[in-house]
């Protein structure tokens, strides 16, 4: 098409009103077309000018990136359209640069739902010269969640597989050394009160078994972890559930300086639960969350209806993760604390799923993390949200 309008182009003085009107519709239809595969893509596309400022914006684009309200075509500049700070920020210095990236992934959040954009900024070249820019987004979101849930289900199967051992070559000889512990004890007991090594031997005994205790809660997590969960799923409500737990916290939050802001949502329908499981699940993200405001700061929990899903959300403004550690908190052993089994994450991941739910987790270093936990409606629930009786006009 682009070597039949250079060569009609040339002959236009010759050609009649007839011969023009068929290639202005040509070339209309050809437009026509090129905007409505551009529209079609699920990928956002941008082009700028060789100023950075915008000439076209793809529907893609504007459903995947928050744009900035408001005539944005041919008169603002690239970043000056797009509302997210961190990416407006990064297209700007790109552009600066006169660079070209690919892949450069950014987490957005909107109404509860976390998304995994991937952005590449190329040049817009033409007969050999730069023209523009092309940015290029793509949703990664279910992508990564994919390979997140195969690398997590890997992990689990690997733990199963070792659980049987861990379960003898450990449990078993703490047990013994607990027993013998207890018999030295009974011995110092029987001990005068000015014999010399009573008090350092009983001591040392009260470490031992200190040890004795943690090594034996690490194991047990460690199992918990792999067996197969026995769930009793039943109607519950999940605000009073959340309700419950965050009053038993209450006091070490206020000991650790922050401050809880609760946001529950009266209307959240009845969701199936294990009351059990799932208060440890939710007692071991908020140990987290205190874990990483040590200077104090605030958690925000929240609930919300989102269709036939209900969804629980913990927020804290600590330290945060990097992108590194964020990919690999819920895979088991893996902890940044100097102490803990890093299993914590990993029963929450197998507590959740066990709930036929899901969970993901949006973090930025400095800022703080967020932890949202999705679960089903009932099916008998949501016809009970949905259904209006018939002649019901409200």
């Amino acid at each position: 098409m682009r070597g039949f309008v250079k060569r009609a182009l040339e002959k236009l003085s010759k050609l009649d009103s007839e011969q023009i009107e068929h290639l202005v519709q040509d070339l209309a239809e050809e437009n026509e077309r090129f905007a409505v595969v551009l529209d079609s893509m699920n990928d956002g596309v941008m082009v700028t000018d060789e100023e950075h400022r915008v000439l076209l914006v793809n529907k893609g684009a504007e459903r995947l990136l928050p744009l900035v309200t408001g005539r944005i075509i041919g008169d603002r500049l690239l970043w000056e359209v797009i509302a997210d700070e961190d990416i407006a920020s990064f297209v700007r210095d790109v552009l600066a640069s006169e660079e070209s990236v690919a892949d450069q992934e950014f987490a957005l959040e909107n109404a509860g739902t976390t998304r995994l954009l991937s952005c590449s900024i190329l040049p817009l070249v033409q007969a050999g010269r730069i023209r523009g820019n092309v940015l290029h987004f793509v949703d990664i979101s279910e992508k990564r969640g994919r390979e997140a849930r195969l690398r997590r289900a890997e992990s689990l199967a690997s733990l199963t597989t070792l659980a049987a051992g861990v379960a003898h070559e450990i449990k078993n000889p703490l047990g013994s050394i607990g027993i013998h512990a207890q018999l030295i004890a009974k011995l110092v007991d029987s001990l005068s009160e000015e014999t010399a090594i009573r008090r350092p031997v009983a001591e040392y005994l009260e470490v031992i078994n200190e040890e004795i205790d943690r090594l034996n809660r690490i194991v047990v997590d460690f199992l918990f972890a792999v067996r197969p969960m026995d769930t009793h799923l039943v109607n519950e409500d999940l605000n009073n559930l959340t309700t419950d737990l965050l009053n038993f916290v209450q006091y070490e939050l206020e000991q650790n300086g922050i401050e809880l802001v609760q946001d529950l949502d009266p209307a959240l329908p009845i969701v199936n639960l294990d009351q059990r499981y799932f208060k440890q699940a939710l007692l071991n993200i908020i140990k987290n969350a205190i874990h990483a405001m040590p200077d104090g700061g605030a958690l925000r929990v929240s609930t919300q209806t989102r269709g036939d899903r209900v969804l629980l959300r913990v927020s804290d403004n600590g330290v945060g993760m990097t992108e590194e550690v964020m990919n690999k908190i819920f895979e088991p052993y893996f902890t940044t604390r100097d102490f803990g089994s890093g299993i914590g994450l990993t029963l929450v991941y197998k507590v959740v799923k066990e709930h036929m739910g899901d969970i993901s987790v949006i973090s930025k270093e400095g800022r703080g993390t967020t932890f949202t936990i999705t679960l089903p409606v009932p099916p008998s629930r949501r016809e009970l949200i949905t259904w209006k009786p018939r002649g019901d006009a409200s």
